[in-house]
């Protein structure tokens, strides 16, 4: 691939760095490979560390943390067990940071369930059930009914499950992003357990 590397400064790199936490050298590849343009440079790592992480997905994750939010008020708190394949990995700043961010990230978007498999099967049949019932009287072709039934349905798990959920400081990247993003930077498998969201008054 022709690069060009006219341009792209320590600062560049540092900045890059910065606001996604890889490695310096992985930094200054993806500026070089993008041109020096740093959306494009950001947009390359999230998919070269997703991919890393994707290799990772068998491996056992037996370390890791156990964070606690809880909301000012004193109303809401949330519990998430993050896991890691290390206690060196569990231990580092950035491993911590995800664990605080999705503590804070579930006791704001209220997810249901950490993965799509995860949710119950008798909700996912309501929901498609409803989807179904909203599009009945449209004058479409079932194929494109279909599609639109569907598509309601990666909108619920986008709104209710956790890794499909966008993060509520970011809404470009979703919780899985971040989750693979991390897995790739560490060079081993980080997975969010499970976790718990209490509200006062509430189930």
């Amino acid at each position: 691939m022709t690069t060009k590397t006219t341009g792209i400064t320590a600062q560049h790199v540092a900045d890059l760095r910065a606001k996604t936490g890889a490695g310096m050298m992985d930094c200054k590849k993806a500026l070089e490979e993008s041109g020096g343009d740093a959306a494009k440079a950001e947009e390359l790592l999230r998919v070269k560390y997703a991919a890393r992480a994707e290799k990772r997905a068998d491996r056992a994750a037996g370390q890791g943390v156990i964070e606690i939010y809880l909301h000012f008020n004193g109303r809401v708190a949330s519990m998430v067990e993050l896991n890691s394949e290390t206690d060196f990995v569990a231990n580092t700043p950035e491993f911590r940071q995800l664990a605080k961010d999705l503590a804070l990230h579930i006791a704001s978007a209220r997810p249901i369930a950490v993965r799509i498999e995860d949710v119950p099967a008798d909700l996912v049949e309501r929901e498609r059930r409803v989807a179904k019932a909203q599009v009945a009287e449209e004058k479409k072709p079932d194929a494109v009914k279909d599609k639109i039934v569907e598509g309601k349905l990666r909108k619920f798990y986008q709104e209710n499950v956790l890794l499909e959920q966008p993060f509520v400081k970011d809404d470009k990247v979703t919780i899985g992003d971040l989750v693979k993003g991390l897995s790739g930077k560490t060079g081993e498998k980080v997975e969010v357990r499970r976790f718990a969201r209490f509200e006062l008054g509430g189930n």
